[in-house]
């Protein structure tokens, strides 16, 4: 499992579903309580400025991880940010480095290899979120997101999920016969079923996105 290369290929899928948002897109809701998309992506841009800071040695500071402000020009923000954390993840050395990551621990350094796992994790389903809020399709194969199951069976499914703070919901029943990406959003408290309007269409691809806009 090439970490590096499965959690930039989450990372530019989100940047893709973005090109395709509207100025009217950033105030749709998303599946994140309380969160529009100009939210999000915003939490989205700071935890890619976090993760950048971890690998190279600075993460402990919670600073480096705050929301960024995206302006009136939220997609070349998000963008900067992914090109920052996906230029120091391909830093000669880096999968042999030790990450801080204070939003899980303040005491515990975690390999490189479990950090850049958790990331690619977030913006696989960040991913789904985003495609939830436009009202297109995630386009992430079955291997990839087969990947990321992994990852998300390792998230403590306690009491640490109950809290307003909490990265995750607590877990939801998983039907039979779910591919991995529903296996994900399941265990991390995402409801397939959620759709800004409360009705649940068929998703658009996004040609017919762009053909509505």
């Amino acid at each position: 499992m090439d970490i590096l290369e499965l959690d930039r290929t989450a990372v530019l899928e989100t940047v893709r579903l973005l090109e395709h948002a509207t100025p009217e897109d950033w105030e749709r809701p998303t599946p994140c309580a309380g969160w529009d998309l100009r939210r999000l992506v915003a939490h989205m841009a700071g935890q890619h400025h976090g993760f950048a800071a971890a690998a190279a040695g600075g993460g402990s500071d919670l600073a480096a991880w705050q929301d960024r402000p995206l302006g009136d020009h939220g997609l070349a923000t998000y963008r900067a940010s992914t090109e920052i954390v996906l230029g120091t993840f391909a830093e000669q050395g880096v999968l042999t480095r030790e990450f801080s990551l204070p939003e899980i621990s303040t005491e515990l350094r975690f390999p490189a290899t479990v950090a850049i796992g958790f990331h690619f994790l977030d913006y696989v389903v960040h991913g789904w979120d985003v495609a939830q809020a436009l009202g297109v399709e995630l386009n992430l194969s079955e291997k990839t997101a087969e990947a990321a199951l992994l990852f998300a069976l390792r998230v403590p499914d306690d009491e640490r999920r109950l809290g307003p703070e909490a990265q995750f919901a607590p877990s939801l029943p998983a039907g039979a016969g779910k591919g991995s990406l529903d296996l994900i959003l399941a265990a991390l408290g995402r409801s397939t079923d959620w759709h800004a309007t409360g009705a649940v269409p068929p998703p658009r691809t996004l040609q017919e996105h762009h053909r509505d806009r």
